[in-house]
C-alpha cells in the first residue's frame, strides 16, 4: 500500500514537471512571456496528458516511461523547475549554481567509486552533513535568496516525511540534471556577460 502510494506521488510529480518543462522550453524558444494564467492552465492539460495513459499500446502513463529513465528528481530540482509559476520569480542566484556545481564534481566520482571516502552514506545518518545543509540554508537566508531557504526547508521536511522511496538526504537535494541545469546556466551566464561588454565596446568605439 504505503509503495503504491509513493508510486503515484512520484508519477503526479514526474507529470507536473514534464508539463513545466515543456512550458518554460517554449518560453524561450519563441522568446515570449506566457500569463501566469495562461501557464496554469496548460500546466493542468499537459499534466493530465503526462499523468493518463492515452492509449495507442501505451500500458503505462507517459510520465512513468520518463521516470523510468531519469528516475526521481530532487526535491530541489522540482521546486525550482515549479517556481516558474509563480507571479514573481526572481533567477536563482549565480552563487547557488556555483555550489551546486562544485558539490557534484566532488559528489559523484566519490559516490561511485572513486577514492575511499563515500559521500553519499553521509545522508543517512550524519548529523554533520544535516547541520551543512541547515548552515547552507542559512546562508541563502542571509544573501537575500528567500526562495533558496524554503526550497532547502521544504527538501528536508520531505526527507523527514520519506515523500519519496528513498531515505537519503543526497537525493532529496541533487541530481544530475540539476548539477548539468546549473552547469550549463554559468556557461550561458559568461557568454552573454561577455556579448553584452563587446556590444558595450562597440557602441562606444571611437569614430
Amino acid at each position: 500500500m504505503m509503495t503504491s502510494y509513493l508510486q503515484l506521488i512520484a508519477l503526479i510529480e514526474m507529470a507536473i514537471t514534464c508539463s513545466a518543462v515543456l512550458i518554460w522550453a517554449t518560453q524561450k524558444i519563441f522568446q515570449i512571456d506566457i500569463p501566469l494564467a495562461v501557464r496554469i492552465a496548460l500546466l493542468v492539460l499537459l499534466g493530465n496528458l503526462f499523468f493518463w495513459p492515452l492509449g495507442m499500446s501505451l500500458e503505462l502513463p507517459l510520465a512513468a516511461y520518463i521516470r523510468g529513465v531519469t528516475g526521481d528528481l530532487s526535491i530541489v530540482s522540482l521546486l525550482l523547475l515549479w517556481s516558474v509559476f509563480l507571479p514573481t520569480s526572481k533567477t536563482t542566484p549565480l552563487g547557488f549554481k556555483v555550489v551546486v556545481v562544485f558539490i557534484a564534481i566532488l559528489f559523484y566520482p566519490l559516490a561511485l567509486g572513486v577514492g575511499m571516502l563515500d559521500p553519499y552514506a553521509w545522508g543517512y545518518s550524519s548529523l554533520g552533513f544535516f547541520a551543512a545543509v541547515i548552515i547552507f540554508a542559512i546562508v541563502c537566508g542571509i544573501a537575500g535568496w528567500t526562495k533558496g531557504v524554503w526550497i532547502m526547508a521544504l527538501a528536508i521536511i520531505a526527507w523527514a516525511a520519506h515523500w519519496h522511496e528513498s531515505a537519503n538526504l543526497w537525493d532529496y537535494l541533487l541530481d544530475p540534471f540539476l548539477a548539468l541545469w546549473a552547469l550549463f546556466a554559468i556557461v550561458n551566464g559568461i557568454q552573454q556577460k561577455r556579448r553584452e561588454k563587446a556590444q558595450s565596446g562597440y557602441l562606444f568605439r571611437a569614430g
